[in-house]
């Protein structure tokens, strides 16, 4: 993954730039526990960057352990408020089902992996879209597409810790 446009920038409430990584294990208990693959890119993220928000607040990437502890919460909404069927050309809900969450936006998309592709699953449409093959081509196609927010170049990244988060997953 590149990221020589990368910029690590204070967290917003604590003036910090404290990393919250993941490792190589958490990395592979999570893949072991939902008989997932990551990514290369993916990989690479939460070891280098792991837990905050990219591109001057708009993508999220959850860490491995994140990802197994809401993965029940997440599919359990889904089924309930499923409302994607403009989408169903590229996943059915049974796909959707069957995919891991990883991340999503400051508008409330979601990052999905479905096979060893990434596709998003927007707050504001019904339509699903394929997003890439890799966790980089997932965040240009956010950042750039111009499709959910209006395209920017920006790529600071300000870490959180995860258990800030709470119950905001």
């Amino acid at each position: 993954m590149n990221f020589d446009n990368y910029k690590i920038i204070p967290n917003y409430n604590t003036h910090r730039t404290d990393l919250f990584l993941a490792d190589d294990e958490d990395i592979q208990a999570c893949e072991q526990t939902l008989n997932i693959t990551f990514d290369n890119n993916y990989k690479e993220y939460v070891v280098t960057y792991g837990s905050g928000i990219l591109g001057g607040t708009y993508v999220r990437i959850y860490l491995p352990e994140t990802i197994v502890l809401t993965v029940d919460q997440w599919k359990k909404r889904i089924n309930e408020y499923w409302f994607w069927d403009e989408g169903a050309a590229v996943l059915t809900k049974e796909q959707v089902l069957d995919s891991v969450r990883i991340g999503d936006t400051f508008d409330g998309d979601e990052i999905i992996l479905y096979k060893n592709e990434y596709y998003i699953l927007p707050r504001n449409s019904e339509m699903i879209y394929k997003a890439g093959k890799t966790l980089e081509e997932t965040i240009n196609w956010l950042c750039n597409s111009g499709i959910l927010t209006e395209a920017f170049s920006e790529r600071e990244f300000e870490p959180f810790d995860p258990s800030e988060w709470g119950d905001k997953l």
